[in-house]
């Protein structure tokens, strides 16, 4: 081609291009001048705009409902919507949408956002529909995802910029992303709704500047279609604004590097960031160094004051009073629809921080723990004898938050923990295998079992791992291999996994286990992260009938043996292991155990078995409360119905 010719397609593009970005930026001259003007018709109501959101356990929906309140407050008139009540036939008549969405499995919307987004990508991709079919409407969305699950982090909220985009609408203000896990979701959200509110009412700045367009010209940043992402060698954004700068109220991710969760520490990233320490010491933590924690557990306290035990003490005869409730990993590869943390504790495939030495950890923890009991003297109904006892821990129950078995030297924090005598009860949640086949003798090993199908599994757990079910069910077999006390743990959730008897049942083969605990969902709360209600939380009537009927489907393998009413909680046990002469054995020896330990021989179960007292027997009476312990009920004033 001649050079002439060459520079005359250059031209050419470079004016298409401008006269490509004039219409764009005179269409939301327009629109902001349409938003910021008063009615013209007073006696007509201005038309509302469409606050959508996108979700599935609820974090997406609460925000909108505050962004909602806000815009409200604001005197902007909007209507707050569920998009799988919504026909997206109408989006052209439409003239301002707002969406928060959530991304769910494998970069998928949340089921209530299925039509919807199905609807953009069919549209956007016919050719028959044109590329500005949505000319009339303008747009705004806010992406609310976890980065732990890496490519796919806020991919639906990306999509609907992008096909909202390709049929012509106009994006008021560029797409931020709210990381649930990040521990500022809802900073960043505040920051996207202040500055979406200043867009929308004309866009003043905070120095009190006004440019013609009612903002700054970055906020306006025309986003089209045709856009790309700019990309360095390193695949990080480059000429694109970060979200925090623009919203003017928090440093960018870069400058905040050091501080959150892919921070580092002398080349070594830390795992409690300031975000997720000042959460969880709020919640009542001890933090241990860089990765752990210790939490002084409210059956501590309880049996402290002769008020009974947890269920732990009615099935297997730990002292509640000395049991010290701890975890060498918060972080977890799970993110629980019954998180008791509601998702302040960090997320991992794998381990990638940096590592404390467990005798550190150890020692710390015991040092922390006693702290926290001395603390207790003085309180009303504490019994000096058990404070006196509570000041030397024998038993840890590693189930704190997070996945103990992640830590690169639990066997080494085992030995530390065992070398005190102080028995371990170790939950894993069943995504990790290969730490199961290598973990030493522990006094009890547990295996979360949240659900009994794949479908259901990914729906209650939400598990980072794409191959979670594979592990789950390999879990279970390693669980087969151990030769020391083992328990399925079952966590009922009403609406969510108390339908699948059968399914549950066939899998007690798989991994064998000694007990199978089963307990109703504890309601830690309403949060942004989880939309459990009382609602979901069974009865004891409910747990018993489940139990009964799980241990009818095992025809006689296993049996109900114990129940602690107010733990809502009943245990199954394997007869022939646990029944001797019709009598229960679920109890444990305790230092019998310390000492097969010691010997450094092969032992099995039955080793150190006890006795189950009468009171714990399932069908007893007191219903698994000690006798010798003081039954202590609140009093509770109810307001009267007349």
């Amino acid at each position: 081609m001649p050079p002439a010719s060459a520079a005359r397609l250059t031209v050419i593009a470079v004016l298409s291009a401008a006269t490509v970005y004039c219409f764009y930026k005179s269409r939301r001259l327009r629109l902001l001048k349409k938003l910021s003007s008063p009615n013209p018709n007073p006696t007509l109501a201005p038309p509302k705009g469409k606050l959508l959101f996108v979700s599935q356990t609820g974090t997406s929906k609460t925000l909108a409902r505050r962004l909602f309140d806000l815009l409200t407050s604001n005197g902007l008139a909007f209507d707050l919507v569920d998009p799988k009540d919504y026909e997206p036939e109408d989006l052209h008549k439409e003239n301002l949408v707002l969406i928060v969405a959530s991304t769910w499995d494998d970069g998928k919307p949340p089921p209530n956002g299925g039509f919807f987004a199905d609807w953009l990508a069919e549209s956007s991709d016919d050719f028959r529909v044109g590329s500005m079919l949505l000319s009339k409407c303008s747009f705004a969305v806010f992406g609310v995802g976890s980065r732990a699950y890496g490519e796919t982090f806020n991919a639906v909220a990306k999509e609907f910029s992008k096909r909202m985009r390709s049929l012509g609408a106009t994006e008021v203000l560029p797409m931020w992303e709210g990381d649930v896990d990040g521990g500022d979701l809802d900073m960043v959200f505040d920051g996207w709704s202040e500055k979406l509110i200043g867009v929308l009412k004309g866009g003043a700045l905070e120095n009190g500047d006004k440019s013609e367009f009612g903002g700054d010209e970055s906020d306006f940043e025309v986003i089209s279609s045709s856009d790309e992402e700019d990309k360095d060698e390193n695949g990080a954004d480059s000429g694109i604004v970060d979200v925090e700068d623009i919203a003017g109220k928090a440093p960018s991710r870069k400058s905040m590097a050091l501080d959150r969760p892919n921070g580092k520490l002398n080349g070594e990233k830390e795992m409690v960031t300031p975000v997720i320490r000042a959460s969880l010491e709020k919640q009542g933590y001890k933090i241990i160094g860089s990765h752990s924690g210790v939490k002084l557990c409210r059956w501590t306290k309880s049996q402290l004051r002769g008020r009974g035990g947890c269920y732990k003490h009615s099935f297997y005869g730990i002292e509640s009073h000395r049991c010290m409730e701890a975890t060498p990993s918060l972080a977890c590869a799970n993110k629980c629809v019954f998180c008791w943390r509601h998702h302040t504790n960090p997320v991992g495939k794998s381990w990638q921080w940096k590592m404390d030495d467990p005798l550190e950890i150890v020692n710390s923890a015991i040092d922390l723990h006693t702290k926290m009991i001395r603390q207790m003297k003085g309180v009303p109904g504490v019994k000096a004898d058990r404070l006196s006892e509570g000041l030397s821990p024998r038993h840890c129950a590693l189930s704190l938050v997070g996945e103990p078995i992640m830590y690169p030297e639990i066997n080494s924090l085992v030995d530390e923990l065992h070398r005190r005598r102080i028995s371990t009860f170790l939950v894993t949640n069943a995504q990790f295998p290969e730490k199961i086949k290598l973990l030493k003798p522990i006094t009890q090993l547990y295996v979360s079992v949240d659900a009994a199908t794949k479908d259901s599994l990914k729906a209650i757990d939400r598990p980072l791992f794409g191959d979670f079910w594979e592990r789950f069910v390999d879990s279970l077999k390693a669980l087969k291999e151990k030769q020391q006390r083992t328990v399925y743990r079952l966590t009922l959730v009403k609406g969510w996994n108390t339908e699948d008897i059968d399914a549950y049942s066939s899998l007690f083969s798989v991994g064998n286990p000694d007990f199978i605990e089963i307990k109703g969902v504890t309601y830690c709360g309403s949060s942004a992260t989880s939309k459990l209600t009382m609602e979901n939380v069974p009865w004891h009537s409910d747990v018993k009938a489940f139990s009964e009927a799980l241990a009818l489907k095992s025809e006689g393998q296993y049996e109900v043996a114990c129940e602690h009413i107010h733990s809502c909680c009943v245990l199954l046990a394997k007869v022939d292991k646990f029944k001797v002469n019709g009598l229960w054995f679920t109890w444990i020896d305790y230092e019998k155990f310390h000492d097969l330990v010691a010997t450094g021989r092969t032992f099995d179960s039955k080793d150190y078995m006890a006795a189950t007292p009468s009171w714990a027997v399932y069908g007893a009476e007191e219903g698994g409360f000690d006798p010798e312990q003081s039954r202590y009920r609140k009093e509770r004033h109810h307001k009267s119905s007349h």
